[in-house]
């Protein structure tokens, strides 16, 4: 029976052979939907839409095709359809047998006029894609954007990556790729030497579906941030607001920024691209770049209270002491060498010198840590603030989950051993005073002063920042572990103290919340280019912290007339879930205050 069914088959029968003479196998990739991304109230950040790539087989085109009706269907121009059918087929990533993206993104509209007439076009088939949608025009830098995988990602991810696959640029896109982008399904056609399709090969018993990529739930709260990029319009700078118990960020956010939808993946996008990028006001605005985690600035005075613990510490100080200032600190007496300081009453405890800010109660503080191991031995001393300051998490990167991060900078004995390395006798803590203030070379990120307000918030404590909630597939248990500083618990009251009359009778006044205590810093950033950059770090409520927030401004000057107040509006909206009525001229004021236009 084998054998007489076999030769019906392959000698008498013409069926098969007819079919096989003029069909082939087609392998279709079907492109999963991305995983739509939410805010910690689940509402809706990022979601999907469809558009349409055509691809082409060369050799299954026909020559003799109406080219006209063609580009007229797909709106392109005749020298664009040779642009796109003519690639360098002496390339590897080419060949005329198989297919190759002849067009993409193409809108949905356009494609259903077109596919209309697809039949009159052998050798193009249809792609559906999924590009992302923003709802909302907030947390551009955080979500990130979608692109092509270039060959350099092709080669390097083990053939996870296709010609024309879309991967996450940056943000939560680049960083959780692998889970937002699903799995790709396959789909077996049967085409006739036309390139028609004339049935599922096997009756689809080889095809495999798509499979969705899973959904993320950051912990951004999507009304803090909305309020923050208000804030900060026609403004440069940045804010990031933490949960100090989890780490969980709430806010994260760069100024100037952009609108997400800008750089969808439809075919306007390249034209978005350039202009963020090099239109002659984007140039200086940089609104591409997340300054909350990629700049890095100058702390400022911000700095003290993290000097002050250290201080302690090391009991080089205590905290009852009183140190004069009589508007200057002299560095060496007999060259007439002093730095500045402003107008202020004599602090007589480390609390009063942290509310009115005195620099020269920090000259001498960073003075003696650096001297701690003799005069001429500076660089042992210094090693010994870089490590605790390291601790802090400082000079390194906090490790968030986020696709670009920087280290800001710690100056190291080997750093200026090199750069005093024509001071036949060496390099003194006289040399470096400046970093007592958070001048000179120290520079943090914006997400690391945000974390060092989550250390004081916590007393001592910090868990790695991060986007995600824990109920997250990818939620990396790092974020769970308990990072401690080597300061004992003590010497947290006379610092929060301070940062408590900072607000009440201090620097920053106009940063108090009325009915919320709150603890914190204010910062006037010196900038040899221009005007100073106002800076602010603060927690609230003191005995229950719920948030904790850094904000930058550049060239906004004093750290209590800018920072401050927009870091206090941020505060009570997270607490109170509104700003009261009374406050609302403060909250207009700082949202209409240009300072890039008019500084």
């Amino acid at each position: 029976m084998l054998i007489g069914k076999t030769a019906q088959l392959q000698l008498f029968s013409d069926k098969y052979r007819d079919r096989g003479s003029s069909t082939a196998i087609d392998q279709q990739v079907i492109y999963p939907g991305r995983g739509l991304i939410y805010d910690r109230n689940e509402k809706l950040l990022v979601n999907n839409f469809q558009i349409y790539n055509l691809n082409a087989v060369y050799n299954q085109l026909d020559p003799d095709m109406d080219t006209t009706l063609f580009c007229e269907l797909l709106e392109i121009t005749k020298d664009e359809f040779l642009e796109y059918l003519n690639k360098d087929w002496r390339k590897a990533s080419f060949n005329k047998s198989t297919p190759f993206t002849f067009l993409s993104k193409i809108k949905p509209e356009i494609f259903a006029r077109f596919q209309e007439h697809l039949f009159r076009f052998p050798g193009f088939t249809p792609m559906i894609r999924s590009v992302r949608a923003y709802p909302h025009t907030n947390a551009a830098h955080v979500l990130g954007y979608l692109g092509e995988a270039d060959s350099s990602k092709i080669n390097k991810s083990n053939g996870l990556y296709d010609i024309g696959d879309f991967i996450g640029q940056n943000g939560l896109e680049r960083y959780y790729d692998i889970d937002l982008r699903g799995k790709k399904g396959i789909r077996f056609v049967m085409k006739d030497n036309l390139g028609r399709e004339v049935g599922s090969y096997n009756d689809g018993l080889l095809d495999s579906l798509a499979v969705t990529g899973k959904d993320l739930y950051t912990t951004i709260d999507l009304d803090l941030q909305k309020l923050g990029e208000e804030l900060m319009q026609n403004k440069r700078g940045s804010i990031v607001a933490i949960e100090p118990k989890t780490g969980e960020i709430l806010a994260c956010l760069s100024a100037p920024g952009y609108d997400p939808n800008l750089l969808n993946l439809d075919r306007g996008r390249g034209k978005a691209y350039n202009a963020l990028r090099y239109d002659s006001i984007n140039i200086i605005n940089k609104p591409l770049i997340n300054r909350s985690v990629v700049s890095k600035y100058p702390p400022g005075s911000i700095f003290k209270p993290i000097l002050s613990l250290i201080a302690l510490q090391e009991k080089t100080t205590y905290a009852g002491r009183t140190l004069q200032c009589d508007g200057s600190y002299v560095i060496n007496k007999r060259k007439g060498f002093s730095q500045g300081c402003h107008n202020h009453p004599t602090p007589t405890n480390i609390s009063t010198a942290i509310q009115h800010s005195c620099n020269s109660y920090y000259y001498q503080l960073v003075k003696e840590v650096i001297e701690k191991e003799g005069y001429n031995n500076p660089g042992k001393g210094l090693q010994i603030l870089v490590d605790y300051l390291k601790e802090f998490g400082l000079g390194q990167k906090l490790g968030i989950d986020y696709s670009h991060e920087s280290t800001g900078f710690i100056p190291t004995p080997e750093h200026y051993d090199q750069q005093y390395n024509y001071v036949r006798s060496g390099w003194r803590a006289s040399y470096i005073l400046s970093l007592g203030i958070g001048q000179g070379e120290l520079q943090l990120t914006t997400m690391q002063m945000a974390n060092l307000a989550v250390i004081l918030a916590n007393r001592g404590y910090y868990y790695i920042p991060h986007f995600v909630k824990p109920e997250t597939s990818s939620f990396d248990p790092k974020f769970n572990i308990k990072n401690k500083v080597s300061i004992d618990p003590q010497h947290f009251d006379p610092v929060l103290y301070g940062m408590q009359k900072v607000i009440t009778s201090g620097t920053a006044q106009a940063g108090r919340i009325p009915g919320i205590s709150s603890a914190g810093k204010t910062g006037t950033s010196q900038n040899p280019q221009g005007k100073d950059h106002s800076v602010y770090f603060a927690f609230a409520p003191i005995d229950d912290p719920q948030i904790a927030i850094a904000v930058y401004v550049e060239n906004a000057g004093f750290g209590g007339d800018i920072a401050a107040p927009i870091a206090s509006l941020l505060l009570e909206k997270y607490i109170k879930s509104e700003i009261p009525e009374y406050r609302l001229p403060l909250l207009n004021r700082m949202k209409e205050l240009d300072l890039i236009s008019n500084p």
